[in-house]
C-alpha cells in the first residue's frame, strides 16, 4: 500500500480515483499530479514501483497544501469569519447553512435532529 501525505492509497484502484483519497486532491488536481510525475492515469497502485511514488509525493509536496495544513486554514477562515461577524460567520456559529437556503422546511443535515415543540394548552 502506498503512503502518500499521510494517507494509505487503496492498491487495487486506478491511481487517478485513488489520488482522490488525500484531502484537497480531486480528480482533475490528481490528472495533473500524475501527468507532472510522469505516469500514466491508468495503471493501478499496486504496479506504481518506488521511483513513481517518490515523483507522486514530490509532485503533491511540493505542489499544494494537501490534509492536515489545508484543514487548518480551512478552520481558521471558517474562525475569522466568526470573530468579525460577518452574515456567513454568523451563520456558522449558530449550525445554519451559509449559502442562502431556506430553513423552514429542510436543512435537516445542518440543523440536527427534530426538537418538537408541544402545542400550548387552551
Amino acid at each position: 500500500m502506498a503512503r502518500i501525505a499521510g494517507i494509505d492509497i487503496p492498491r487495487n484502484k486506478r491511481g487517478v480515483i485513488a489520488l482522490t483519497y488525500i484531502f484537497g486532491v480531486g480528480r482533475s488536481r490528481a490528472a495533473k499530479v500524475l501527468a507532472d510525475a510522469g505516469v500514466d492515469e491508468n495503471t493501478k497502485v499496486e504496479a506504481w514501483t518506488d521511483d513513481q511514488v517518490g515523483a507522486i509525493r514530490t509532485a503533491i509536496a511540493t505542489g499544494f497544501k494537501v490534509e492536515g495544513e489545508l484543514r487548518s486554514e480551512v478552520q481558521q477562515d471558517i474562525k475569522r469569519l466568526m470573530d468579525i461577524g460577518s452574515q456567513r460567520g454568523i451563520r456558522h456559529r449558530n449550525s445554519l447553512p451559509l449559502r442562502g437556503q431556506r430553513t423552514k422546511n429542510n436543512s435537516r443535515t445542518r440543523k440536527g435532529k427534530r426538537k418538537t415543540v408541544a402545542n400550548k394548552k387552551k
